[in-house]
């Protein structure tokens, strides 16, 4: 390779990245090594509904990292990323053409929720307060390492602490506002981690996922996505290290219980004294790249371990806008929440999805990337792209049997149903303005991106056996690998998915306690 490195890397994803960089700012000369062609993993933008329309694929708002010290201490801003925060920031549409909108401003959220309850504009101007009390203590919960699970419980206040953490999403949208409405976008919320209303942790989710949009905004990236990996490429380049893409590793070497060095998919190998980081989803690192090193049982375990729901998503190149049946209020919000006004409905979606039937009037994430960013599409074009949460992985075919390689056939037809349903309750009009569309279903998102296994972007379901100090699994909850020197640093470690940089943060943390390095390394340049 004509290089040595004392520190590897494996996935240029935003996370992997975003340990690699701060090793590098630590004096590791770094080598990241990603499979693909491109980086970025499920932080990437592409041109998918037609030339010259530049959708993000996956990941799309840029929420959680701005929670966060990462980006200040990493310097992203000053390595090419910007971002652009609306106002109103965030929406949800009814087929009947009623809105809530997030403002900036929480009095101007307040208004929106009045026009359905007075009663829950109080309730949550004052659950909002709740949560800017406890701001600090929960952001620090998230980028530092979890708890052990005793240590949650005395931190939780006991008993009722731990309720509130497990309740469902029905559950504490029920004791808490009175508008069925609202009851439904809080528990909407909870989707975002991949919870249905009736899954436990989904109401504690919604209460801090809702108080964020608030708190920071939720932020389209200026040019795309991409830009996040990017700027985070660029700092580990700056600092004496490696990006190499096409470069698919196959397996970690190992010797006396420790890591020894990578070898590449071409049999090229790469030997090491230094970390190896993962970017990969558990499995992955587990049962491919460790295979028998790994600790007796644990492949057994993660063969058992929970993905969570899939995606479906459908990328529209449009001949020009489309105004909202909800009104011109909402017509600069970049992303929108369009659904039915039911709790039970939002929940019989998921007896659908579990049944291996796609839901015929789902929780769409509607994602207008082009009318805050004009850079994502031809003067007087626009560009939209639905996320449908959720769909089977294992659907259900005509012949009645449950196979993800149904999809392909089915995929167009389920697409054309739900565009017909979005021009007739949210956007009319939306199907004639359509002059490009790509259509991508689980298997189509798992094909393009395999850490997205089952078309999730999690890298593990969100249910109270994977989270904090058990996720992904209890020996890895710290990072760690059973292998000394293999960390990971992907979703599948605490906290879990989103634009957060918070797993890349935490796993660069653990190998700098590791290696006794001072963390975090150094001021910005």
């Amino acid at each position: 390779m004509g290089a040595s490195f004392d520190a590897i890397v494996i996935g240029a994803g935003h996370n992997g990245l975003a340990c690699a960089a701060y090793l590098a700012r630590a004096g590791r000369k770094v080598l990241v090594l990603e499979g693909r062609e491109t980086i970025g993993g499920m932080s990437g933008s592409e041109e998918l509904a037609a030339p010259g329309f530049l959708s993000d694929v996956h990941a799309s708002g840029y929420l959680v990292a701005k929670l966060g010290t990462a980006p200040e201490e990493l310097d992203l801003a000053g390595h090419g990323l910007r971002l652009i925060t609306p106002d109103p920031n965030w929406a949800q549409v009814f087929p009947d053409g009623r809105k809530l909108v997030i403002g900036r401003d929480p009095q101007a959220t307040a208004r929106s929720i009045a026009t359905f309850s007075a009663k829950d504009a109080a309730t949550w101007l004052r659950i909002y307060g709740e949560y800017q009390a406890a701001r600090s203590e929960i952001l620090g919960s998230l980028f530092s390492p979890p708890r052990p699970l005793a240590e949650t419980l005395a931190a939780k206040g006991g008993a009722a602490g731990y309720r509130a953490e497990l309740q469902s999403g029905r559950s504490w949208a029920e004791e808490t506002f009175e508008s069925p409405e609202i009851r439904l976008f809080f528990a909407s919320a909870g989707l975002h981690a991949g919870l249905s209303p009736d899954d436990a942790l989904g109401g504690q989710f919604a209460w801090l996922f809702v108080s964020s949009i608030q708190d920071v905004g939720c932020s389209i990236v200026e040019g795309g996505m991409r830009h996040v990996s990017a700027a985070l490429a660029a700092i580990v380049e700056e600092h004496g290290g490696e990006v190499r893409t096409g470069a698919k590793v196959a397996k970690i070497g190992t010797a006396g219980g420790r890591a020894t060095g990578v070898r590449l998919a071409s049999g090229e190998e790469v030997a090491l004294d230094g970390p190896i980081a993962v970017n990969a989803d558990p499995r992955t690192l587990i049962v491919d790249l460790l295979g028998g090193a790994a600790a007796p049982g644990l492949a057994a375990r993660i063969a058992r371990y929970d993905w969570g729901p899939s995606f479906f998503a459908i990328y529209l190149a449009l001949d020009a806008p489309v105004a909202y049946k909800a009104g011109r209020e909402i017509a600069g919000v970049s992303y929108v929440h369009a659904s039915e006004a039911s709790i039970d409905v939002l929940a019989a979606n998921f007896v659908d999805i579990r049944a291996g039937r796609p839901p015929a009037r789902p929780m769409l994430g509607v994602i207008n990337e082009a009318v805050v960013d004009p850079t994502r599409a031809p003067a007087g074009k626009s560009l939209m792209k639905f996320i449908v949460h959720f769909v089977p992985w294992a659907v259900a075919g005509p012949d009645g049997t449950r196979d993800p390689a149904h999809w392909d056939a089915l995929k167009e037809g389920y697409a054309d149903a739900l565009l017909a349903w979005v021009d007739e309750a949210f956007l009319p009009g939306l199907t004639s303005r359509i002059v490009g569309r790509a259509v991508h279903s689980p298997l189509d998102l798992e094909r393009a991106t395999p850490s997205s296994v089952h078309g999730t972007h999690q890298h593990g379901a969100f249910v109270p056996w994977q989270v904090g100090a058990f996720r992904p699994l209890p020996e890895l909850g710290q990072f760690r690998a059973p292998v000394a020197g293999v960390y990971l640093c992907g979703a599948g470690s605490h906290p879990g998915s989103g634009i957060s940089l918070g797993p890349g943060r935490n796993a660069a943390a653990a190998i700098c306690a590791d290696l006794g390095l001072a963390f975090p390394p150094g001021a910005r340049p």
